[in-house]
């Protein structure tokens, strides 16, 4: 039995010889040869903390200063769109009692009430974002459960988080509430002044109210007023009449709005009939906006049956459709040990390998790795992500695994993270850090 362990120069100028890139992660990736998978071998110059060059590899032994990877693939560190950090690991104190969508939100709605309050949402969060860097994240936006009067507890607290993780992880936040609450207007004006005052994003949860279109004009209406990206939960049912995906291009193109867009779920959609599917995309491809798949955590939660029969559909969206229209589409972590998730710790390697198995992210991968890298960087508007290119932060996951098989096959607990040029410390947070959030206890806001 071999093994081996690449060890990273702790500082200065070195090169990443005989690495494996893929195609969807190259800013440039003229004069390189490409496998079937979309694979090239390649080395990777670093100085003081950025790519300064990127070439395809030589093929032979590397010269004494080169760090030889063996043929291992890199990704760019990951970007994980959407999230609950929030919410996370709330599971040993409050499961869900059947696995059901109705059941996680009734849990989570009573866990709210009595236990979120600022120490407790902080400590989660700081506990998430451990894992999610340990793993390899470079960037996070959560969404935040903003129902009076959790709104003025949660999103200082983000404030404060965010400050502290810079330069470790880009945090972005989008608020979380029901579509139909922004029907008492003042206070859905208060919410998007904390928004627009923490630099979030203007989010909601839709479904399929009588006055869905309004609402809609009132968040859009709003979003532009104040400069703010748009981020839905739209349509995570199985019901074939939950069309507010189709609701929420339709308002994008009405109001010609120009920001970033970005849906979640849109589970239903799997379940609509051809014609409907085709006239809904095309609206989705004009409006420019993203759409993101939680492939976890949609296959737990949708179709769970009580009567001992087995699901009969994957709970995810036509991401093979939208991306055949040239749509920007991500797939990512979304909830992690709460009522909507029992399982799930932040590592968007784990999120594209089922997605890959869920969503037949192969034969062919075509760009599908950018699922976690460069398309989500564009639905969040960062520059500095998700693409290897000259220039750029020398920030890189290490894989052992030379192909999409054996990337694929384990969990690859031994990665390495670079971050600026820099291997750093990939230990995971113990959960007994929490075990004082789960007595059971009250705490009143």
């Amino acid at each position: 039995m071999t093994s081996h362990r690449i060890s990273i120069p702790a500082s200065g100028a070195y090169r990443l010889a005989n690495l494996r890139l893929h195609r969807a992660h190259m800013g440039e990736s003229q004069g390189f040869t490409f496998d079937t998978d979309g694979f090239s071998p390649a080395d990777v110059t670093v100085d003081t903390g950025r790519i300064k060059a990127i070439t395809p590899a030589v093929g032979t032994a590397p010269a004494d200063e080169a760090v030889d990877c063996r043929g291992g693939i890199a990704f760019p560190t990951f970007v994980d769109c959407h999230t609950h950090i929030d919410k996370g690991h709330i599971w040993p104190r409050k499961p869900n009692p059947d696995g059901s969508f109705p059941g996680a939100l009734e849990a989570v709605g009573a866990d709210r009430q009595t236990r979120w309050s600022a120490d407790d949402v902080e400590a989660r969060m700081e506990f998430s974002l451990a894992c999610a860097y340990s793993h390899g994240t470079k960037a996070l936006r959560t969404h935040l459960d903003s129902l009076p009067p959790q709104e003025d507890i949660s999103w200082p607290v983000f404030e404060t988080v965010r400050e502290r993780w810079k330069g470790r992880i880009d945090l972005q936040a989008a608020c979380l509430f029901g579509i139909d609450s922004a029907r008492d207007e003042a206070w859905f004006n208060r919410l998007s002044d904390i928004v627009a005052r923490h630099n979030g994003v203007l989010g909601a949860v839709t479904y399929m109210v009588p006055d869905l279109d309004a609402l809609l004009d009132r968040m859009f209406a709003k979003a532009t007023d104040l400069g703010l990206d748009l981020d839905f939960h739209a349509d995570e049912t199985d019901d074939t009449n939950a069309v507010s995906l189709d609701r929420i291009a339709e308002a994008a193109l009405r109001h010609g709005y120009e920001g970033q867009i970005l849906v979640g779920h849109c589970c239903s959609l799997a379940r609509q009939a051809d014609d409907t599917v085709k006239a809904t995309l095309d609206k989705v491809a004009q409006a420019n906006l993203s759409v993101v798949s939680l492939p976890m955590c949609n296959m737990y939660l949708q179709d769970r049956r009580h009567d001992a029969t087995t699901p009969r559909w994957r709970g995810v969206t036509l991401l093979h459709e939208m991306a055949a229209r040239g749509i920007n589409v991500c797939v990512a972590s979304d909830n992690t040990r709460d009522p909507f998730y029992a399982y799930g710790d932040l590592d968007p390697l784990e999120v594209y390998r089922e997605a890959t198995r869920i969503l037949h992210f192969d034969h062919p991968v075509a760009s599908w790795p950018a699922t976690i890298a460069a398309n989500p960087a564009r639905a969040m508007r960062l520059e500095d992500a998700g693409l290897f290119k000259p220039g750029a932060g020398a920030d890189l996951v290490l894989f052992r695994g030379r192909s999409l098989t054996e990337l694929l096959s384990r969990p690859q607990s031994d990665r390495i993270i670079i971050r600026n040029g820099d291997a750093i410390d990939t230990a995971l947070p113990d959960y007994s850090i929490l075990d004082h959030l789960m007595e059971p206890q009250t705490h009143e806001h």
